[in-house]
């Protein structure tokens, strides 16, 4: 008589996948994300497009990747040249994977604040070239940080790149943030938009 199979162990927040660099001077490297429930890495895909859409205006840019999770958009920033990145995460297990991974990449360009969004965007403005926005899904989180980045955070002329679930709508999308791009993979879509300069009248 056959013995039943052991059940399978649950999974453990602390073993880890792998997330690849898609493109630039770490391309192909591959770094530990942890498996944690609703970290959701930014797929290959996407990023590929997103970053043939900013091809010419990452280098030398100073980005926020400030809902950063694997931090996967500020690291292939960074990897494609950007001047800087601050990333921003709640967890602190998966802030401290993002710091070790910089430290594994050798680089000395990445901020790690581990903190919520929401308290960051009440911190000290700082204006950036590039904010990525990629907020766990169906929790109103766009919603909240859209009309807390003003002017000061974001440079005149800079890009904005928002996921979210296609179902969902953007009605708090400030009137000079122009809409460059936008794609639709399965539930869901992104887009990058710029902010254009207000002249006064």
């Amino acid at each position: 008589m056959r013995k039943p199979s052991p059940r399978a162990p649950k999974p453990n927040h602390k073993s880890s996948s792998k997330l690849r660099i898609i493109g630039g001077e770490w391309r192909s490297r591959q770094l530990p994300i942890l498996d944690i429930e609703g970290l959701r890495p930014t797929t290959d895909r996407v990023r590929e497009t997103v970053f043939n859409w900013l091809n010419f205006d990452i280098p030398g840019a100073s980005c926020l990747d400030l809902f950063s999770g694997s931090g996967a958009l500020g690291f292939e920033a960074l990897s494609r040249g950007a001047k800087d990145c601050t990333f921003v995460e709640l967890n602190r297990n998966v802030a401290q994977q993002i710091k070790q991974n910089l430290a594994t990449l050798q680089s000395n360009n990445g901020t790690v604040v581990n903190n919520d969004a929401l308290s960051f965007l009440q911190s000290t403005p700082h204006a950036f070239d590039v904010i990525f926005l990629d907020p766990p899904f169906r929790k109103g989180f766009l919603e909240q940080v859209i009309p807390m980045i003003s002017s000061d955070w974001i440079k005149p002329n800079g890009y904005l790149y928002i996921e979210r679930e296609s179902e969902s709508s953007l009605d708090c999308l400030p009137e000079h943030w122009q809409l460059i791009k936008e794609k639709r993979a399965g539930q869901l879509t992104y887009a990058l938009y710029q902010v254009v300069q207000k002249f006064p009248i």
